[in-house]
């Protein structure tokens, strides 16, 4: 880099703006030849090349771009250079306006030195436009800056990712959470629906469990009165009902009637209803000729009003043996046989419900 040397007194005098010397001033003691006014043409002008040094006029102005130049690089200087290679460039064009060399101005070339000539050439003649590179800004504050809006960048574009993951794993949740909820109630159906068709069919088979129970319990109930019927048999046959147990009348001296009346013809056999003991036979008053048949149990069965008595007193006696004929003795009005049945308490009942207990149809 040219060093700073101090510039010598220019060897001329003032001039005004045309270029023409003014009285007042040093006098000068070599104008040169072209003092006065410079007019550049195209053939003593040549390209501005390398770096050049222009030392300050006295009572004048610089007059060329090149001097523009090196007073913004000077001014750059004093601001500081050791801080100029931290600060983002900033682009100045000034337009090539293919001015003269500065040695060959008047007053001009005597201060640059030997540096110009060393200084190499920078931009060809032919450039449309020389760029000036200038520090702006505060240098390590606005790469911080920027570093901060980066940072800013950065931590929005994760803010956002972020909630983008959020909202889609909400999304999932959601989707999960519907789907499962789904599922439960398809399963809560299909349960409900499991449930209802074993309670059917539970149901179905406790009413076909009740149903083979009846059955079985009929079929038994059945066999057990075949069997019953087997071992007893009707008191006599050809018969008619005319009167039941406990009905009401005059012609009963305990004001209702105590046995059942079978109507039959005079002369019809009356047999053992079971198998048993003959305990009596013979007159008894308004019951006519009687006889009673003692069972197993205690039980007691009443023939009365009997036209004949084939048995006596002590006599053993089968199911279905005759033990005398329908008549008509005692207090009568027709032939029939009155049957009573009395329990071993000797308490009277019911003889035709007996018989039918007994699996008789009568």
């Amino acid at each position: 880099m040219a060093s700073n040397r101090p510039a010598p007194e220019a060897p001329f005098g003032s001039y005004d703006t045309t270029g023409r010397p003014t009285d007042s001033g040093p006098p000068a003691t070599a104008a040169p030849a072209a003092a006065s006014e410079w007019n550049p043409t195209e053939e003593t002008v040549r390209p501005v090349r390398g770096r050049h040094r222009v030392v300050k006029q006295r009572g004048g102005l610089a007059r060329s771009s090149t001097v523009l130049g090196v007073g913004v690089i000077a001014a750059v200087g004093a601001g500081g250079m050791a801080t100029a290679h931290d600060k983002p460039s900033v682009a100045i064009s000034l337009p090539d306006i293919n001015l003269p060399d500065a040695s060959s101005l008047p007053g001009v070339g005597a201060f640059l030195g030997d540096d110009a000539d060393d200084a190499p050439d920078e931009a060809p003649a032919s450039a449309g436009l020389a760029t000036l590179a200038l520090s702006t800004g505060n240098g390590p504050a606005d790469a911080r800056g920027a570093g901060a809006e980066a940072d800013a960048g950065e931590a929005l574009r994760a803010r956002i990712l972020q909630q983008a993951e959020q909202q889609q794993a909400s999304a999932e949740a959601e989707a999960r959470a519907a789907a499962e909820k789904a599922a439960a109630e398809k399963a809560a159906e299909e349960a409900a629906a499991q449930q209802a068709a074993a309670e059917a069919e539970a149901k179905a088979a406790e009413k076909e469990r009740k149903r083979a129970e009846a059955e079985a319990t009929a079929k038994a109930e059945a066999k057990r009165l075949a069997k019953l019927a087997a071992s007893y048999a009707l008191p006599t046959s050809s018969y008619t009902i005319t009167s039941t147990y406990g009905q009401a009348g005059s012609m009963w001296s305990s004001g209702y009637h105590t046995g059942l009346d079978l109507a039959a013809p005079t002369g019809t056999p009356a047999n053992a209803v079971h198998s048993g003991t003959v305990k009596s036979a013979g007159w008894s008053g308004a019951y006519g000729y009687r006889v009673v048949l003692e069972l197993a149990d205690g039980t007691e069965v009443w023939y009365c009003h009997l036209s004949s008595m084939t048995v006596s007193a002590g006599q053993s006696v089968g199911t279905g043996d005759t033990i005398g004929r329908v008549g008509s003795t005692g207090n009568v009005t027709g032939a029939h046989l009155h049957l009573e049945v009395h329990t071993a308490s000797g308490s009277g009942i019911d003889p035709l419900a007996w018989l039918r207990g007994k699996g008789l149809t009568i």
